[in-house]
C-alpha cells in the first residue's frame, strides 16, 4: 500500500484570498466589457452561499461562481488561469509549507495538492511544485467553449473527503499511513480520515478542536 500527504492549497500552501480572487480575475478579463460585467455578477452571486461559514455544504456557491465563466473559450481561460497562477500564486506560497511538501516527497508519501478551485489554475501551481497529482475542479467544456457547469464530481468543501477517499481507493493509497494539511474547518473529516492531520494558520474554531483532539498546529 501506497501513503499519501494532501496539501489544502487555499490556507495552507497559499493564503485563502489568494485562491478567492481567481474566478474574478478570469471574469475580469473577459474580452468584452459587457461580458466582463455579466460574468463578475455571476461571480458576486455565490457570495451569500460562501459567507455562511465553515460546515456549510458550499457545493452550490462553488457551482455559482463557475458558471460565470460560460462561453469563454478553454484557450483562453487556460491562458489567463497560468498567469494569474504565476503572477497571484506562486509568489505568495508559503515557504515553510513547501518545503513540508518537499519533506513528504523524501519520505515517500506522495504529495497531493487538494482545492477547490479549477484545474486551469490549480495545474500551473501543481507544474511549479513538480506535484503531478491534483484533485480539484474542471470546467466542462463544449466546442471549445465553456458551458457553465463543473466536471461531477464536484470538489467543495462539503464532498473534498470523498474526493479523497475514492482517488486514494483507486491509486491503492492507505489513508492511514497518509497525511493531510488543513487550514480550514470544513477539512475536519479530511483530517480524521487519515492517520497523521496537520493544521496549519488554523481559524479559531479549527484551532479549538485541534487542541481539544490533540492534532499539531503549525504557524507558516
Amino acid at each position: 500500500m501506497q501513503c499519501a500527504a494532501f496539501f489544502r492549497v487555499e490556507g495552507v500552501l497559499v493564503p485563502r484570498v489568494a485562491m478567492s480572487g481567481a474566478p474574478v480575475y478570469l471574469a475580469l478579463n473577459a474580452q468584452r466589457i459587457a461580458e466582463r460585467v455579466l460574468r463578475l455578477g455571476n461571480v458576486m452571486a455565490a457570495v451569500p452561499w460562501l459567507a455562511q461559514g465553515p460546515l456549510h455544504d458550499t457545493t452550490t456557491a462553488t457551482r455559482i461562481v463557475f458558471m460565470g465563466l460560460r462561453g469563454m473559450s478553454e484557450d483562453r481561460l487556460v491562458e489567463l488561469g497560468r498567469q494569474y497562477a504565476e503572477t497571484q500564486l506562486v509568489p505568495r506560497l508559503r515557504p515553510g509549507c513547501v518545503e513540508l511538501l518537499r519533506e513528504a516527497a523524501r519520505h515517500g508519501r506522495r504529495p497531493v495538492l487538494l482545492s477547490d478551485g479549477i484545474d486551469v489554475v490549480v495545474g500551473p501551481l501543481a507544474d511549479h511544485l513538480g506535484v503531478g497529482d491534483v484533485l480539484c475542479n474542471a470546467l466542462e467544456m463544449q466546442d471549445g467553449l465553456a458551458t457553465g457547469r463543473l466536471r461531477e464530481p464536484v470538489v467543495s468543501a462539503a464532498l473534498a473527503v470523498e474526493r479523497v477517499r475514492q482517488w486514494a481507493d483507486r491509486h491503492g493509497v492507505e489513508l492511514s499511513a497518509s497525511a493531510a494539511y488543513v487550514a480550514r474547518l470544513d477539512d475536519q473529516l479530511l483530517a480524521a480520515a487519515v492517520g497523521e492531520p496537520c493544521v496549519v494558520c488554523p481559524d479559531r474554531a479549527l484551532r479549538r478542536l485541534a487542541r481539544d483532539l490533540d492534532w499539531p498546529v503549525l504557524e507558516a
